[in-house]
C-alpha cells in the first residue's frame, strides 16, 4: 500500500536529516521532491500544490530553522499536514436511534461494492451487531447469487426478491430486518461501467424512499484521480456521508486516498486491504499518515492481534513460558493466530522501521503453510518433546508433509532458538505484549 510514495518521502527525509543546518534553499529543494512524489502518486495537482505550500509556510519559520533537530521538525510538520489532508479525525458510521440502521452503498461497477458489503457485515458482526445484506443490484449477472454466497459464508441473512424493482426491494428489506431482529441493513445497489443519468436517478429514488442513515461511496483505490472525479459527481447528486477505498493492498499509488477528502469534503471511513472478508480496516488519518511516512502502525497491529487472541489460551501460554514448557503445539497455535491477522507482508509493514526494508523482498505466506504441515505430521509425543526426533523420524515427517528433511531441520532449529530466547526473557514479565502472538512480538 503506497510503497512508492513512502520510499520517495523517506529518501527526501533522509537527506533533510543529514543537513547540519536547514536553510530556506534546502527546504525548498526538498519540498519540490515531495511535490513530485505526490504528483507521481496521482495526487490531484491543486491538492499537492496546497499541501506543499502549507508545509513551506511552517517549515521556513524561525523555530524550525534554529531547532536542534530541524530535519525531525520538518518530518513532524509533514506528518501533521498529512493527517489534516486525510481528514484529521476518524469518521465513524452513524447509528439509528431506533434499529435498523440503514447503510446504502453506491459506486461504479467493478469498484467492489458487493464484496465490501459482506466485509462490512463481517466487521459489524465483530462489534456484536446483527446485519442483513440486501441484494438491490438486479442488473449485473450473478450479483444476487454472489451476495447470497458471501452472506452464507459469514452466516448473515440476505434479503432478495430476484429481478424486481430495486426501490421496492430496498424498502421491503427494512420490514424483513425487523422481523429477523437485525439491527443493520446494508443495501448493495447497482453500479454501471460509467456514470449515467438512469443509474443516478435510481439511486436518488432509493435514497428518498428508505432515507438511509449512512450512504457510503465505494471506489477502487487503484484508479487514482478517476475515483476522485467520480466521487465528486456522486457527491453532487447523492450527498453521501463517507468514502470506502477498496483494493488498497494492490499497487495503489495513493492519489485517491490523499485527494478525495480535499476534493469532495467527505471523509474516508473504510479501506479494503485484501481479498478475505476480514480484510477491512476502519480508516484512521493519523495511522495512515504514519504508514505513508514509513513509521509503521503499531496501534492497528495490536488491535488485529487482540481480535484473534484467545485470552484463556494466552494466560495458559504465559504460565507455560514461565515454566519453560513451550512446545511445538504452542508454536503451531501461535502461527495459526498470526495467519488470522492477515498476510505476513501486511503485518510486517505495520512494524516501525520494517516496511522500508521490504522493498523488492518477496514475503512468502506459503512458508507458514509448510510449517503447519510439518508440525501436523508429527505425533503428539514428538510435538511435546522434539529431542526424540532422530533421522528416521525426520524423514517420515518430511514425507508426510510433502517437504524436505532440510525443511524439518530448519524448523527445529528455529524452534530451538525461540525456546532459548524465551528462557532469556523468563526473568522478565510476559505481560505488556497487548495480546501479541509470539511470532510477532
Amino acid at each position: 500500500m503506497l510503497e512508492e510514495l513512502t520510499s520517495k518521502l523517506e529518501s527526501t527525509f533522509k537527506r533533510l536529516r543529514g543537513y547540519g543546518k536547514l536553510t530556506e534553499k534546502n527546504i525548498e529543494d526538498s519540498l519540490k521532491e515531495i511535490r513530485r512524489a505526490l504528483l507521481e502518486a496521482d495526487v490531484n495537482y491543486k491538492v499537492a500544490k496546497d499541501f506543499v505550500e502549507k508545509i513551506k509556510q511552517k517549515a521556513v519559520g524561525e523555530e524550525v530553522l534554529r531547532s536542534v533537530t530541524p530535519g525531525q521538525m520538518v518530518v513532524k510538520i509533514v506528518n501533521d499536514e498529512l493527517v489534516r489532508l486525510l481528514g484529521g479525525t476518524t469518521a465513524t458510521i452513524r447509528q439509528a436511534g431506533i434499529p435498523p440502521t440503514i447503510i446504502m452503498l453506491a459506486g461504479l461497477q467493478g469498484s467492489g461494492k458487493t464484496t465490501f458489503a459482506a466485509k462490512l457485515a463481517r466487521y459489524l458482526q465483530k462489534k456484536n451487531r446483527k446485519p442483513m445484506l440486501v441484494a438491490a443490484d438486479v442488473y449485473r449477472p450473478a450479483a444476487i447469487q454472489q451476495l447470497k454466497i458471501l452472506g452464507q459464508s459469514i452466516n448473515v441473512p440476505v434479503y432478495e426478491e430476484g429481478a424486481s424493482d430495486p426501490v421496492k426491494i430496498a424498502f421491503n428489506s427494512i420490514s424483513a430486518a425487523r422481523k429477523q431482529m437485525c439491527d443493520t441493513v446494508i443495501l448493495d445497489t447497482a453500479g454501471r461501467l460509467h456514470i449515467d443519468e438512469q443509474m443516478m436517478e435510481e439511486l436518488v429514488r432509493i435514497k428518498n424512499r428508505v432515507r438511509p442513515h449512512e450512504i457510503l461511496f465505494v471506489a477502487d483505490g487503484m484508479t487514482g484521480q478517476d475515483a476522485v472525479n467520480t466521487a465528486k459527481q456522486f457527491a453532487e447528486r447523492l450527498n453521501f456521508d463517507g468514502v470506502v477505498l477498496t483494493k488498497m493492498d494492490g499497487d495503489a499509488r495513493g492519489g485517491a486516498a490523499l485527494s478525495i477528502k480535499a476534493i469532495t469534503g467527505k471523509p474516508i471511513k473504510f479501506i479494503g486491504v485484501g481479498e478475505k472478508l476480514d480484510d477491512i480496516e476502519q480508516f484512521h488519518p493519523d495511522r495512515m499518515a504514519s504508514r505513508i511516512l514509513g513509521m509503521g502502525d503499531v496501534v492497528t497491529l495490536v488491535e488485529k492481534a487482540q481480535e484473534v487472541v484467545d485470552k484463556k489460551k494466552a494466560e495458559k501460554l504465559e504460565k507455560k513460558l514461565r515454566k519453560a514448557e513451550f512446545d511445538l503445539d504452542d508454536f503451531l497455535d501461535q502461527l495459526q493466530q498470526i495467519k488470522k491477522m492477515g498476510s505476513l507482508e501486511s503485518i510486517l509493514r505495520m512494524i516501525p522501521g520494517v516496511g522500508s526494508q521490504l522493498k523488492n523482498v518477496q514475503v512468502d505466506d506459503r512458508q507458514l503453510i509448510r510449517v503447519e504441515a510439518i508440525i501436523n505430521s508429527m505425533t503428539k509425543a514428538e510435538r511435546r518433546n522434539p529431542k526424540i526426533l532422530n533421522g528416521s523420524r525426520r524423514k517420515r515427517i518430511a514425507l508426510g508433509s510433502g517437504t524436505r528433511v532440510q525443511d524439518v531441520n530448519q524448523l527445529l532449529r528455529q524452534f530451538d532458538q525461540m525456546k532459548k530466547m524465551m528462557k532469556q526473557m523468563n526473568k522478565k514479565s510476559f505481560r505488556g505484549f497487548g495480546g501479541m502472538p509470539l511470532g510477532i512480538g
